[in-house]
């Protein structure tokens, strides 16, 4: 037996002023593919081999250029082409958020596209995050598909073998059944549905509970993607039967799913402390004890946005605090150029910031330059073995204060302790780190002392219900009071 297997990742987020080029995604094939996506030994382990088609991954960035995913679409199309005959199922890791230029989602394309060319029957399971969305036809046209339960996503490897394990058990014991979907009319952000807090650490457990059930195979949540207006916006639930017998009983225990979601609605908030800028700052540089973490909500880069904002550096210098403070990142490619071509020791003038608007405003400093190292980023959370560079960075000093930057060339969320360590800096040594993130990542809230959610402005601002939105579905809590 032969599966076929592929990863498509991008959260599009609209209100950046870039787009996706394919230099944008970390794209590999063949033993490469089947080692990024961590599931080789689950089809070894059932007899299976695998036909990999194309790992591509962007993570949260831009809307993507057409071409670009002309190409990626391609691959996994030629691939299912090439070998249509030997097909026997098809697992796919797709996210869920992505956006490209003048067509929609490309997730949604890709599906369709499959399912047109292997027919309605062959088994398709596909591993999503919560934080994409869904439509009826895109997840009626797959056999399963499940959503990690926890964000920040630390069971994510959990679902991709677990969709992975799934299909193996389909195409051995094949069942004409398929996913049943409820839309929900409410959209929230990431940042208010966080799993280790109510009402989604209770949604889970009813999740599990539901799946205790012998007729029903998986049950999930999906809290969907808000940083590109779509029709397809909004939250959903899925619950796929376990034969086709129970595909009746599925509906039914949807419509319960659904409801039990719904109703509470008026529960979502964000978790941990959140403050005003002013305050959040305030409340960083009067804390006792460290290391705090401030978290750029604003310019969440986990979310698609740039990482250029200097908004929270102007703040803190502004404060003349003595406390030590590491900003790590602010995204500058040219400045970086600048500064790595630097001998180590070297102090200069630079005006950091691409001044693109007044959130990313350029600021003159004199700096000393510390140290250099890598932007690197793991496949995903506990995933550090694996890890992808997509740039540079320089760590420098800013004289005259007791602030240090990490001026980097890509943006990305420092969040795993593999890209302080490639960056050639101990964030635990400073009183205060700003990290461009909305809620805070596991491995640092297990190492802060304490942490705020800052509400700043950017591209990725927290009030849902202030976002104009034109394309979502209406009415739709909390836009409308409903």
């Amino acid at each position: 037996m032969k599966v076929l297997i592929g990863q498509f990742i991008n959260e599009a987020n609209a209100n950046i002023p870039v787009k996706d080029e394919i230099t944008t995604f970390d794209i590999a094939f063949g033993d490469e593919l089947i080692e990024k996506m961590q599931v080789g030994d689950i089809f070894e382990q059932a007899g299976i081999e695998i036909i990999p088609s194309v790992y591509a991954v962007s993570g949260a960035s831009g809307v993507i250029k057409r071409h670009t995913f002309d190409y990626i679409e391609a691959c996994f199309l030629n691939a299912v082409r090439e070998h249509l005959h030997e097909i026997d199922g098809i697992y796919l890791m797709l996210h869920g958020a992505s956006e490209v230029d003048g067509l929609g989602s490309g997730d949604h394309h890709i599906l369709k596209a499959i399912r047109d060319l292997v027919g309605p029957y062959i088994p398709i399971t596909v591993a999503c995050d919560p934080h994409g969305n869904l439509c009826q036809d895109y997840v009626e046209a797959t056999t399963a598909i499940r959503s990690y339960r926890q964000s920040p996503h630390t069971d994510s490897r959990d679902t991709w073998r677990k969709m992975a394990q799934m299909v193996c058990d389909l195409v051995k014991d094949r069942q004409n059944i398929h996913s049943v979907y409820r839309k929900l009319p409410m959209i929230l952000g990431g940042e208010q549905s966080v799993s280790a807090d109510e009402p989604v650490r209770s949604i889970n457990q009813y999740l599990d509970e539901l799946e205790q059930d012998p007729r029903i195979l998986s049950c999930s949540w999906h809290v969907g993607y808000i940083r590109h207006d779509t029709d397809v916006a909004g939250c959903g639930i899925v619950v796929v039967p376990a034969t086709e017998a129970d595909q009746a009983y599925a509906e039914e225990v949807a419509d319960k799913l659904a409801d039990y979601v719904w109703n509470k609605r008026h529960e979502f908030h964000y978790t941990g402390t959140t403050a005003k800028p002013e305050d959040a700052l305030a409340m960083a540089l009067g804390f006792e004890g460290k290391p705090f973490v401030i978290t750029d909500s604003g310019d969440n880069t986990t979310s698609g946005a740039t990482g250029w904002n200097t908004f929270i550096l102007r703040q803190a210098l502004a404060a003349k605090s003595d406390k030590r403070i590491l900003f790590a990142s602010i995204c500058d490619p040219k400045t970086c150029d600048l500064l790595d071509g630097l001998d180590l020791g070297t102090k200069t003038e630079i005006e950091l910031g691409v001044g693109h608007d007044a959130m990313s405003e350029k600021v003159k400093l004199e700096v000393t330059v510390l140290s250099k190292g890598q932007v690197v980023r793991p496949i995903g959370i506990g995933t550090e073995g694996i890890a992808k560079t997509f740039g540079k960075c320089v760590v420098v000093h800013v004289e005259g204060t007791a602030i240090d930057v990490i001026v980097a060339n890509h943006r990305q969320s420092y969040a795993h302790a593999i890209q302080f360590e490639s960056a050639s800096v101990n964030w635990m040594d400073y009183d205060v780190t700003v990290v461009k993130q909305g809620y805070i990542f596991p491995y640092l809230k297990e190492n802060a002392a304490g942490y705020v959610m800052s509400l700043t402005d950017g591209a990725t601002p927290q009030d849902t219900a202030s976002i104009p939105f034109k394309r979502i579905m209406r009415p739709m809590f909390p836009v409308d009071q409903i």
